[in-house]
């Protein structure tokens, strides 16, 4: 299929769709664009910067400054590009995979947004990457219970374990030994998450979550509460 240009004016694709085009062939993947240039781009749409967000639903990764301490507000990184929305057949087949966004919400609570994988808040930083924070996605994991049967789940999962970029994979013998060394409370909820094909929280993490969902603002309230007398800022 050829590629339309995103500026053909006699092209009667949406705003979503032009600006998906106009990423590829002006902005070009892992570039950096900025709202000016997008305002500029597509002068007089309404919420133009909403329908590039769109995009992220089709596959499409671009990172803002709370995803990437390099950028400015200003500034938004066309990492990858994702599904072809400008072609209705794969646009149509993904939305009817996609996950509704109420159901998308309800995941994200019951996993405490936290990534289910490697149990990192969403917001906070990577301990090995500076100025890369994780940002949390609902997707489909194929699980194999304790009986033996195959489940299919909705998980909260980070961007770093959705593309298999968490780290060197883990050997059979090393798992094992490593729950060996648990105590007992701990082996117990081990195995209650792999009967489940994904972790729980305990109360500490429940509190760190949320903590990490507050604003700037509220959380220095949270730190001026909690912290001793002689740990408060002057």
């Amino acid at each position: 299929m050829t590629i339309p240009r995103w500026d053909d004016p006699s092209s009667n694709h949406g705003t979503m769709v032009r600006g998906a085009l106009w990423l590829v062939q002006e902005v070009g993947e892992g570039n950096i664009f900025t709202k000016e240039q997008l305002r500029k781009a597509f002068p007089g749409v309404a919420q133009v910067d909403r329908r590039i967000r769109d995009l992220r639903a089709f596959g499409w990764r671009i990172l803002t400054n709370t995803q990437d301490a390099s950028l400015t507000s200003e500034d938004q990184r066309f990492v990858s590009a994702g599904v072809p929305v400008w072609d209705k057949t794969a646009r149509t087949a993904a939305a009817k995979k996609a996950i509704p966004a109420k159901d998308r919400q309800a995941i994200l609570e019951r996993d405490g947004f936290q990534c289910t994988t490697c149990g990192i808040a969403g917001g906070e930083g990577f301990a090995d990457a500076p100025g890369q924070v994780a940002v949390l996605a609902v997707t489909k994991r194929s699980t194999l219970t304790l009986s033996g049967h195959s489940e299919e789940l909705l998980v909260t999962v980070c961007n770093r374990c959705a593309s298999g970029r968490a780290g060197e994979v883990s050997s059979v013998d090393e798992v094992i030994v490593e729950y060996r060394d648990l105590d007992p409370a701990d082996q117990a909820r081990f195995r209650r998450w792999v009967a489940r094909g994904r972790r729980g929280q305990t109360p500490l993490e429940r509190a760190w979550t949320a903590y990490r969902r507050l604003p700037a603002d509220a959380r220095a309230e949270v730190h001026t509460a909690v912290m001793p007398d002689e740990n408060r800022p002057a």
